[in-house]
């Protein structure tokens, strides 16, 4: 019988480096610093780690403007450092996923310094350059998702070059197929070294309309998206041609030959787009990518029926791929806050991990989601998110949820000797790793009890999904994978809730995932507030 591979079911652990564990006292977090935190990250019962980018960047959207794709930037360590990572984790028996960013580069890139300087250089196709239209304005109206026009003159060639984000981050012209042997080279360069997988950033991004069409305007009441507010002016069009383009297909087609090569490595892709389940079943079909995620759970709706709506809609759009969720990371707002508001209780913090990890699919769990952390109140003078900076004050960026990992209780949490490259605040010293150690009813041990006893379910881990009628605030489903079923339920209120099985189901109670359960009355789930519910099926 053949195994399922590593990633089908597997919990992975984001790390974002910068935050995590700082061992050279200059306030931001490194690469020895995760070798030393290994261990802990191997007690949660995780199966891998994606670490966002570490690699060499003017740090100007603090990583994600790459410089150089095959060397580790000197804030984070050295490529040695990399490798000692790569081998602790792998004999901790946790796989290692990394980030990549394919669609953009820095500025400071080496590709772009020759680029911009002339119409006929050798890389002078590599980026995407338009010219003004007669009266000098930018060739279209697309604009970036970080604020403002999309497009920055470039004097030395007198012309325009695109950047879907900062203008510090060129777009790469994916029309070129130097381009595209080139990226993959950069992505054969990490394969070979051993990593296990790929987190794919952007990956809708790498191809543009070779046309420079016009994105269409959208009304009013319908500027809505994942990663950017309704008052945000990209916001304001449909973004038909600046992203998400058919040409990317084939693309990642060739990525995943290149893959392949490499036995059970795995990519998953990070997608935004007008439609970002539909985009997400079309990338994982056929020989795409093995996961994709969206941002469709990282929104402010925490209704039953959002859930479900938005589960069911990809399970009827990806007939061949496979999911993957996630409710929290470095790009919005903490989950418990998010969802739970400012007095999110502890037992709402441990239904969180279970829900977002009982649903079908693999799973991204963001640092500091164990320890149930809240989103940090980051005064202005202290952002250091351009975004957030940009958008102030209605939008107050990312800081908030990338604030340092506090593993003790002291003034530098244990982070760093030095000064935090953001401040830490008290509640998170109040949840540090060491204090919730030593407490046996916290939240981080209920997240490792519950991620070794979801391991022992095979229809968690791999099981397929049905949900079942019930009223608000109760998300209800089916999870069978061979011969095992389960009923799982969810109190998403703070309130008591009874519920009554649907004709025809009946379970038996399932009480050592060690979260605050309901229990089963003459066919009534009652639920207290953020309750959970286990039961086996027939």
């Amino acid at each position: 019988m053949t195994s399922s591979p590593w990633w089908r079911g597997a919990v992975v652990y984001q790390i974002y480096p910068r935050s995590f564990m700082d061992t050279d006292g200059d306030g931001v977090g490194d690469l020895p610093g995760i070798v030393e935190r290994l261990d802990y990250v191997a007690s949660l019962g995780v199966d891998a780690i994606w670490i966002a980018p570490f690699f060499r960047s003017p740090m100007h959207d603090f990583g994600y403007d790459i410089a150089d794709y095959r060397d580790v930037d000197p804030l984070f360590g050295t490529l040695q450092d990399f490798e000692d990572l790569l081998r602790k984790a792998h004999r901790l028996g946790l796989r290692v996923m990394i980030d990549q960013v394919l669609s953009h580069t820095s500025a400071e890139h080496a590709w772009f310094v020759e680029s911009r300087q002339s119409r006929d250089n050798p890389k002078a196709d590599w980026y995407v350059w338009a010219d003004a239209r007669p009266d000098g304005t930018p060739p279209n109206n697309w604009l970036s998702i970080f604020g403002g026009v999309a497009w920055k003159w470039e004097p030395r060639r007198g012309q325009y070059y695109l950047h879907n984000f900062l203008s510090s981050q060129p777009d790469l012209n994916f029309h070129n197929l130097a381009v595209r042997e080139a990226t993959l080279d950069n992505v054969r360069f990490w394969l070979d070294k051993g990593v296990d997988g790929l987190r794919l950033d952007a990956i809708n991004f790498c191809f543009h309309d070779r046309r420079l069409r016009d994105n269409p305007p959208k009304p009013p009441e319908l500027r809505t998206g994942r990663g950017f507010s309704p008052d945000n002016p990209y916001a304001f069009q449909y973004h038909h041609h600046n992203n998400t383009q058919p040409e990317n297909i084939g693309f990642l087609e060739q990525l995943r030959t290149l893959m392949d090569r490499y036995g059970d490595a795995a990519a998953l892709g990070e997608i935004s787009s007008e439609d970002s389940l539909a985009t997400t079943a079309e990338y994982t079909s056929g020989r795409r990518l093995h996961m994709g995620y969206s941002f469709e759970l990282l929104t402010d709706d925490f209704s039953a029926a959002y859930i479900r709506g938005t589960v069911e809609r990809l399970e009827a759009a990806m007939t061949e791929g496979w999911p993957c969720w996630a409710i929290s990371n470095h790009d919005v707002q903490r989950a418990v806050t998010r969802w739970g508001g400012p007095r999110a209780s502890d037992d709402f913090a441990r239904q969180m991990v279970a829900l977002v990890c009982s649903l079908r699919g693999s799973v991204c769990l963001y640092q500091g989601e164990e320890l149930g952390l809240p989103e940090a109140e980051v005064p202005f003078e202290a952002l250091r998110d351009p975004y957030g900076i940009t958008f102030w004050p209605t939008f107050k960026g990312r800081d908030g949820c990338r604030t340092p990992m506090p593993w003790n209780g002291d003034d530098g949490t244990g982070f760093s000797d030095g000064r935090p490259w953001l401040p830490i605040p008290g509640a998170h010293r109040a949840r540090s790793v060491a204090r919730q150690d030593a407490d046996p009813d916290s939240v981080l041990a209920a997240v490792r009890r519950f991620l070794r006893w979801r391991k022992a379910h095979p229809a968690l881990v791999e099981g397929d999904i049905r949900f079942l009628d019930a009223p608000e605030p109760v998300l209800a489903f089916t999870r069978r994978h061979g011969g095992e079923s389960l009923l799982v339920a969810f109190n998403l209120s703070a309130d008591a809730v009874a519920w009554r099985l649907p004709d025809g189901i009946a379970a038996r109670p399932v009480d050592d995932h060690g979260l605050l359960g309901g229990r089963l009355d003459g066919g009534v789930l009652q639920l207290p507030g953020s309750g959970v519910f286990y039961g086996l099926t027939d």
